[in-house]
């Protein structure tokens, strides 16, 4: 089963052979793939009208209520029943709230930016996903030309082993011992065949498509010489931190208009109202009208108000407890992934001297078998000696370029435009600067736009 695995894994790259997929191909691939990225851009207009609704309390409201109905005034006699129809109209418009309007708005704008850079996590999880589904592929797809040449040359040990034993210089122990090594680097290139296939779908999950032939790993990105520096540099950027930020603001909000809540509010309030009975003579229909102000407020609640301030300083606390938590987690997100880029730094350089010397010891050790002074176990063992080396570079090799970029994701960095790939992403300022104002679909020239927007989404 394995072989068939790794039989149509080779048909696929032979027939993709024409093109090779780089990393950038990849991240942009999984950019536009990703069903979390549009999941997350939908919550941010979600976010963004909030801002429509809040701005609308501040506007005029225009109502009406239309009733018809069977009215019976005195139900001792008869016939003093009608039927009847009324209509009302009613506008109002606030006056003063001691702000509370203003707020809210105030309050949903920050909410918006935080929903904001609660996108820009996301993205930054989608692309560091994609560098990762891309470096396994690589490694795997190395692992596994790695374990095949290890069979090949085993297969040839084995052979030769048993030419000596035919002429008598071994014994079947140096026979049997080259069979279980082949035994083993079988069943080890068959491994890697089970890794590489799985490796093939987490980068279809990534990016939405099986990889074809990859390109080589690129130059490690560009980021800072020191560790405080790229600490400095993910306090400004990180999305975690500012969007703990926007939280703290819209929280500290969400408390003044908690202590304003038992404030009255002024409203103006123009009505009219037409009635219509059977009761009446024809032509008899009234229209009354009237204008003035209202003030309303809440004397008592059962509590209610008071309960929602504690609250609101409660969720204050708690965003704020939410930005240092923040800030510690990105402080060590960095130092994490500053460590890991300088472990795979010098695993990689010692592979490279482990790889030197094992292939000096392995030509050694055959040689010295020609001549007797070897046996055939320490030629198996010079032999996996490198083949172990050759498969902790490969590790290595992955390791610190995926270090390179989680260090960039760490810091805020790891974004398709940080990195110009070249994609058109999503403007999320088009959507927010159209429905801000509380547009009136096919009304208003924003509503016009607005269902162009939507048009361009496939919203629609």
């Amino acid at each position: 089963m394995s072989v068939s695995v790794c039989a149509a894994a080779m048909a696929v790259v032979s027939a993709q052979a024409s093109f090779a997929e780089s990393l950038s191909d990849a991240m942009v691939a999984a950019y536009k793939h990703s069903g979390l990225l549009k999941q997350n851009q939908a919550t941010l207009r979600a976010a963004s009208e909030d801002v429509a609704i809040a701005q609308s309390s501040l506007r005029p409201t225009l109502t009406y209520v239309i009733s018809h109905g069977y009215t019976d005034t005195n139900l001792n006699l008869p016939n003093t029943g009608s039927w009847g129809t009324s209509a009302q109209l009613t506008s109002q418009f606030l006056i003063y709230n001691f702000g509370r309007g203003k707020m809210g708005v105030a309050a949903s704008k920050e909410t918006v930016q935080a929903t904001r850079d609660a996108l820009v996590g996301v993205e930054q999880q989608v692309l560091l996903r994609a560098v990762k589904a891309f470096l396994d592929v690589r490694s795997a797809s190395e692992n596994v030309q790695l374990q095949s040449n290890s069979v090949r040359v085993l297969t040839q040990e084995l052979r030769a082993a048993n030419d000596r034993f035919e002429v008598g210089e071994v014994t079947q122990t140096d026979v049997a011992l080259a069979q279980a090594r082949l035994a083993a680097a079988r069943s080890g290139e068959a491994a890697a065949q089970g890794n590489l296939a799985i490796a093939r779908e987490e980068y279809k999950a990534a990016t939405g498509a099986y990889p074809g032939r990859l390109h080589a790993l690129p130059r490690r990105p560009v980021t800072v010489k020191t560790l405080d520096a790229a600490k400095a540099v993910a306090r400004q950027t990180h999305p975690d931190i500012l969007a703990a930020q926007h939280n703290v603001a819209a929280a500290d909000i969400a408390v003044e208009l908690a202590k304003t809540a038992p404030l009255p509010s002024l409203a103006g309030q123009a009505q009219a109202t037409w009635k219509d009975s059977s009761a009446l003579p024809p032509g008899s229909d009234t229209v009354d009208g009237s204008v003035g102000l209202v003030l309303q407020g809440t004397i008592y609640k059962g509590g209610e108000l008071a309960a929602r301030y504690r609250k609101a300083v409660a969720q204050s606390e708690a965003a704020r407890a939410g930005l240092h938590q923040a800030r510690i987690a990105v402080d060590q997100g960095v130092a994490g992934a500053w460590a890991q880029i300088a472990i795979a730094t010098a695993s990689l350089e010692a592979t490279e001297r482990q790889i030197r010397a094992s292939r000096v010891a392995l030509r050694g050790a055959r040689e010295e078998a020609s001549l007797g002074s070897r046996t055939t176990l320490d030629v198996l063992n010079a032999e996996q000696e490198l083949l172990n080396a050759q498969d902790a570079r490969i590790s290595a090799q992955s390791n610190q370029q995926l270090a390179y970029y989680s260090l960039l994701s760490a810091m805020g960095l790891l974004t398709a435009e940080h990195l110009k790939l070249g994609l058109v992403t999503y403007d999320a300022d088009a959507y927010y600067n159209t429905v801000k104002s509380a547009p009136i679909h096919r009304v208003s020239p924003q509503g016009k736009r607005l269902d162009t927007l939507l048009e361009a989404l496939g919203k629609k």
